[in-house]
């Protein structure tokens, strides 16, 4: 709503050029009215929020005695002269006598005054007063304006033009309208500048707060920060354009308004009471989470306003995400894809597969592979597939690290929190990884009391620093890693029950290299390149690396190719070989044959004399497997009529049974179907 205001003058000229100045520099945000007393106008005391008033007007004390008394819904003007006149006036030579002509000798003799104040004292100022018949020497003529009173001079007239409104003024008027913001407008600031000041100390103060408001104005736009400024009062002078986005509300609609009725949402006045800062305190405005944090301004025991900062909560988050990642330093993030998993068999195509499925999940996964099938491959890519992937990626082995180092590296911990504890305490892994992922890799090695410590993490998601006493809130995907069966752990005891169906949700099992036929000769080309080497394997080695039991896996075969490299030589023949390839493989054989002979007994005993049955069914199995098929009892049991054999479901049944039992095959359930084992391929190989 427009504040009212009434300009009271003693002529109509003076009072119609003060409203010009006023709707200039407060443009709509008043609605003026012009009354002048001068011209036996009656003055009536209407509806207005304030009065602006030339001492002159009503004359000396009358408008102490008349109906402006009020202090709060008055303002007495004072009227300085403008800079460019006053430049006219330094010019004139010293002791130049100056006839100074105004409305009435009284304005004539302000208008001396004035003039003296602002420095000019080189002129000999004589006041003009008409009704006196006796005119004095004079040599120039000076009048603020009012040239109608000078027609009958014949003297040099320089006309300083109408006094204009004073800083003093202008400021007392804004404070009295709660218009003090415009104060910062650029129009208010050229007005200014175009006004005298009378000496070096409030120049010098003007300048100052010219400088320190342009800076202040600045700072608060480049702000990634939402800034509210309020007064003693409450009422809002400050708000800049980051605020503006979080609010919602333009700053015509907000700068000047009392924030107890704008912002209910903040509560201004609770702080304006205890005077206490808040820090990070979560609040609703318009369905929108918003973090505020507020400083009140005290000086001298007394609440001068606040500042309240704030912030949307998800803009908080993604800049503590920041933070973290600058803290760490260690370019925590997912090196690998799925493309970087190198091989074409169907185990691998078929593991692929199913990793890239649970990657779009959120839950728990358990990665289990024999050492060097490449479960932090598999994590990586796990995580770059994932919706998390622009979030950080950390991997820790949990066998690597004494348990009470993998606590705090783990959870963190305060300053001071044990001896020998890094000065400001550290963030735990779990923080760094919030939004991310965190692969813990041999997880078996973790102790029951860390194991605890886990479960809890998973299931409230919110941590504790080593010495702490608050829960921070973390949002993290746990994909874990084992050499070992955890079911097996769990069975013995040295694995919480609880703790493993948390994170089994999504159970992967990296096939072991010697499994996957062909991919051996791929990744063994990709290794010769990364170690810059040029070589070719000669048939036999092709056989013996094919036949290899590659318990190190890729990581083995790794070592095999980087020992190729530096030999030098063209082709790989039998005798290049390493020896410790050639004494694993000897070991490998005799410990084969004995397994072979003690797998083939316990075969001959649960057979019975239906021997060549359990064979038939046993290479039936084979065949399935080295084409990447599964095979149920029906299957079994139709292919059993065709060779003259005639098994039953139910035969075959308890002959699968019984297969299983000395661990040659494994059956699932549903269409997973019936699967060989390696024992049961290579008994099968040397039959």
């Amino acid at each position: 709503m427009k504040k009212k205001v009434c300009i009271v003058t003693y002529d109509k000229e003076a009072a119609l050029f003060y409203e010009k100045i006023l709707s200039n520099l407060f443009g709509d945000a008043i609605a003026l009215d012009t009354m002048w007393v001068g011209e036996k106008q009656r003055f009536n005391k209407g509806n207005h929020d304030l009065y602006v008033v030339t001492t002159c007007s009503f004359g000396g004390d009358v408008i102490a005695k008349s109906k402006l008394s009020k202090q709060n819904d008055t303002v007495i003007i004072e009227r300085t002269i403008a800079k460019e006149s006053l430049e006219k006036l330094k010019s004139v030579p010293d002791g130049t006598k100056a006839l100074v002509v105004n409305i009435t000798p009284r304005m004539s003799i302000e208008t001396i005054a004035h003039l003296t104040d602002l420095g000019i004292n080189q002129i000999k100022f004589i006041p003009y007063d008409s009704s006196d018949d006796y005119l004095p020497n004079y040599d120039i003529v000076i009048t603020p304006g009012e040239t109608r009173y000078t027609n009958n001079f014949n003297k040099e007239i320089i006309d300083i033009g109408d006094r204009v409104l004073s800083i003093n003024t202008i400021v007392e008027i804004a404070l009295k309208l709660n218009l003090e913001n415009y104060l910062e407008m650029e129009n208010f600031k050229k007005y200014f500048q175009s006004l005298p000041r009378s000496n070096y100390s409030i120049d010098h103060l003007f300048n100052k707060s010219i400088y320190l408001e342009s800076n202040f104005s600045i700072l608060l736009e480049i702000l990634e920060l939402g800034v509210i400024g309020v007064d003693e009062n409450n009422n809002i002078y400050a708000y800049n354009k980051k605020a503006r986005s979080i609010i919602g509300l333009e700053c015509k609609d907000i700068i000047g308004q009392n924030a107890k009725e704008c912002l209910k949402e903040i509560p201004f006045e609770d702080f304006k009471i205890n005077m206490k800062e808040i820090n990070h305190k979560l609040i609703k405005i318009n369905n929108v989470d918003i973090v505020i944090s507020v400083r009140p301004v005290i000086r001298m025991d007394k609440y001068m306003g606040a500042f309240v900062i704030l912030q949307k909560f998800m803009e908080e988050e993604n800049k503590q995400l920041k933070m973290r990642a600058q803290l760490s330093n260690k370019g925590h993030y997912a090196k690998y894809t799925f493309n970087d998993i190198l091989g074409k068999s169907a185990i691998i195509e078929k593991t692929k597969n199913l990793a890239k499925k649970m990657a779009t999940s959120n839950a728990s996964i358990v990665i289990t592979g024999e050492s060097g099938t490449g479960k932090e491959l598999f994590a990586n890519a796990i995580h770059n597939e994932s919706k998390r992937s622009e979030y950080p990626f950390l991997a820790i082995n949990c066998g690597a690290i004494p348990d009470n180092l993998l606590e705090s590296e783990l959870f963190g911990y305060n300053d001071g929190a044990f001896t020998g504890a890094k000065k400001g305490g550290k963030l735990g892994l779990f923080e760094f990884a919030h939004k991310g992922t965190l692969f813990l890799d041999e997880i078996e090695a973790m102790s029951p009391m860390l194991q605890i410590k886990l479960l809890r993490v998973l299931q409230e998601k919110e941590v504790m620093r080593l010495g702490g006493d608050k829960l921070i809130n973390v949002d993290v995907r746990i994909i874990a890693a084992t050499n070992e069966k955890i079911s097996d752990l769990v069975d013995k005891g040295k694995f919480r029950k609880d703790l493993y169906y948390r994170l089994c949700t999504l159970p992967i099992e990296l096939p072991p290299l010697r499994d996957r036929g062909e991919d051996i000769f791929l990744l063994i080309d990709k290794a010769m390149n990364e170690f810059g080497g040029n070589f070719k394997l000669s048939k036999e080695v092709m056989i013996m690396f094919k036949n290899h039991n590659w318990e190190g896996n890729i990581r083995e075969l790794r070592n095999y190719v980087e020992y190729f490299c530096y030999i030098g030589d063209e082709l790989i023949k039998k005798e290049d070989l390493p020896v410790s390839f050639k004494e694993r493989r000897k070991s490998d054989n005799n410990v084969e044959n004995i397994k072979i002979v003690s797998e083939l007994e316990q075969l001959k005993r649960i057979s019975g004399n239906r021997i060549e049955e359990y064979l038939f069914v046993l290479k039936l199995i084979s065949e399935a497997h080295k084409n990447s098929l599964s095979i149920g009892r029906k299957a079994i049991s139709d292919k059993s009529k065709k060779h003259g054999i005639n098994l039953s479901e139910q035969e075959v049944r308890t002959i699968l049974t019984k297969l299983e039992s000395i661990n040659l095959i494994s059956i699932s359930k549903g269409r997973g179907g019936t699967k060989m084992l390696m024992e049961g391929i290579k008994l099968v190989e040397n039959l």
